[in-house]
């Protein structure tokens, strides 16, 4: 960007925000390994390491068993009842890998389905909750997510059903290359997308994507009550999701965000109250500065 540009230092700054946000180095994502150098630091949630070959069942059981737990059910529904305090665990799963040699932010597009590695990935989270009461699997309607959600479905003898609201976060600069120093930032007319990065004013604003996404949560928490539930999405959505629960600003460093390639957000539940968020990641660590959508 020209510094003689009147408003370059704006767009400077939001052309940095942006290319991060479209998930940065989204070209990078044509490699077929996963990254486990550079996972994000835990902000307030705990976290695993592991790798696909590296027993990630027996990993992410660990990080999920040691959760702590603020409140115990009392009353009816310490038998099983339905009550206030029943505890029911939504899991939000980002999807695995996937397959994308041009490089593109594919976005909502058609027809990206998982890498190998991300078939594999898909499979290490289905044996981490082989043992748990699973008793729904929903999944985004893209076809990196309902790939990722299969694995777990079979495993427990359910179907993947699909909810909307799980989708990726719409972005005007679909389809494009957007990573850093060639593709579409490069060039002016995409410029005044730029405009607010705290919107964002290039994609689907972040208050709209935590509504959307806690609507799913919400309906699967009351359909599953007692038992558990994972939900199958995206990078972006669910950690807007988690800032949101957690209470902190919803716009952020994509490069910093806690929300690896086929990761799981469990969000803990004693009734309808939240009274935990448990991160791990079975299928090991990658970096978001790397691995997009």
């Amino acid at each position: 960007m020209s510094s003689d540009h009147p408003d370059s230092k704006k767009r400077e700054q939001a052309d940095a925000a942006v290319s991060a946000e479209s998930d940065a180095a989204v070209s990078a994502e044509s490699n077929t390994a996963v990254s486990a150098e550079s996972r994000p630091k835990s902000e307030s949630a705990h976290s695993t390491e592991s790798s696909v070959s590296d027993e990630p069942a027996a990993r992410a059981a660990s990080a999920m068993s040691t959760r702590p737990r603020t409140t115990e059910p009392t009353g009816p529904s310490a038998t099983g009842i339905e009550g206030e305090g029943v505890e029911t665990i939504v899991h939000v799963l980002r999807h695995g890998e996937v397959h994308n040699p041009k490089g593109i932010l594919y976005g909502r597009l058609p027809g990206f389905s998982l890498s190998v590695t991300g078939r594999a990935q898909a499979g290490a989270v289905g044996r981490s909750l082989s043992d748990h009461d699973v008793t729904l699997v929903i999944a985004s309607p893209l076809q990196r997510a309902q790939e990722t959600a299969a694995p777990i479905a079979e495993r427990h003898g359910l179907i993947v059903r699909t909810d909307e609201n799980l989708i990726e976060a719409g972005n005007t600069f679909e389809g494009l290359r957007v990573s850093v120093g060639d593709g579409a930032l490069r060039k002016p007319r995409h410029w005044w997308k730029l405009r607010d990065p705290f919107a964002p004013s290039w994609g689907e604003p972040y208050l709209q994507i935590a509504h959307r996404m806690l609507a799913a949560v919400n309906k699967a928490r009351v359909e599953a009550a007692g038992h558990e539930a994972v939900l199958v999405s995206h990078q972006l959505p669910v950690w807007t999701l988690r800032r949101f629960l957690q209470g902190q600003r919803l716009w952020h460093d994509p490069r910093h965000r806690q929300c690896s390639l086929a990761s799981l957000t469990s969000l803990v539940y004693q009734g309808d109250t939240l009274v935990d968020i448990v991160y791990s990641e079975p299928a090991g660590g990658s970096d978001p500065s790397v691995h997009g959508a």
